[in-house]
């Protein structure tokens, strides 16, 4: 087959236009990410919704973890309707602002340690200041591991007690995670109303880093997540072809 014949049936299988293909090819991984203006639009809409959610600070994790659900229904063409994020909301609320209430206790310590680094009050500053940075990476990698790991069946304590294993089984998609964290706060610091589009990215990089390709090795390890789904009907279709 021409590579001019295959664009065609691959637009063809997409657009509804032609026969579906059944050799696992043509089915996206995320077929609710086809367009990208649209997904974009969707970022920014999770982004606002974060925003209005974790107003109050100590409610960032639920807004975080509603958000992260709304965007993976969006990029697997379920339901994405805005009711599924307010019922998320309201479900991750009663054990989120606790997580929420903590992390901020937790943070502000941290910062605190920094301020007091910075001064020169305290001896050993440099390495109170190491352990201060060091500490806050470790805060925000957990609060956005059990943010994505987080479901109303389970609940936050199941999420929580994840997060070790899923950072370790995966430093590079920690190092992106961090990398997406430090991208949010400059350009938060930059201009503040871009808060908005940065927490709808965060939300997206919590949903896409776990399913980028990893290596084979790293898939055999790897518990069934949410994406194999997609690899699993793939590979079911291409034996019964």
């Amino acid at each position: 087959m021409s590579r001019a014949t295959e664009r065609a049936a691959r637009h063809a299988a997409a657009t509804g236009s032609g026969p579906t293909r059944d050799d696992g090819a043509g089915r996206a991984r995320f077929p609710g990410a086809k367009s990208a203006f649209g997904l974009l639009g969707e970022v920014l809409v999770v982004g606002v919704l974060i925003a209005i959610v974790s107003l109050p600070i100590v409610t960032l994790p639920a807004a975080l973890a509603a958000g992260v659900r709304h965007l993976r229904r969006f990029l697997t063409a379920e339901d994405s309707g805005l009711s599924w994020f307010w019922r998320d909301v309201r479900s991750a609320l009663l054990g989120g602002t606790a997580v929420g209430a903590a992390s901020a206790v937790l943070a502000l310590l941290l910062v605190l340690d920094l301020d007091l680094a910075g001064s020169g009050a305290l001896p050993g500053g440099q390495l109170v200041a190491i352990v201060g940075w060091a500490g806050l990476a470790g805060l925000v990698l957990a609060l956005f591991a059990a943010s994505g790991r987080w479901t109303p069946e389970t609940g936050w304590i199941a999420a929580l007690k994840g997060v070790p294993a899923a950072l370790r089984d995966d430093l590079a998609g920690a190092a992106y995670l961090l990398a997406t964290a430090v991208f949010a706060g400059v350009v938060t610091w930059q201009l503040f109303p871009l808060v908005i589009p940065a927490l709808g990215c965060v939300a997206l990089a919590i949903v896409a880093v776990p399913e980028r390709p990893r290596r084979r090795r790293d898939d055999v390890d790897e518990a069934p997540g949410v994406g194999d789904t997609f690899d699993a009907d793939s590979d079911s279709a291409v034996r019964t072809g």
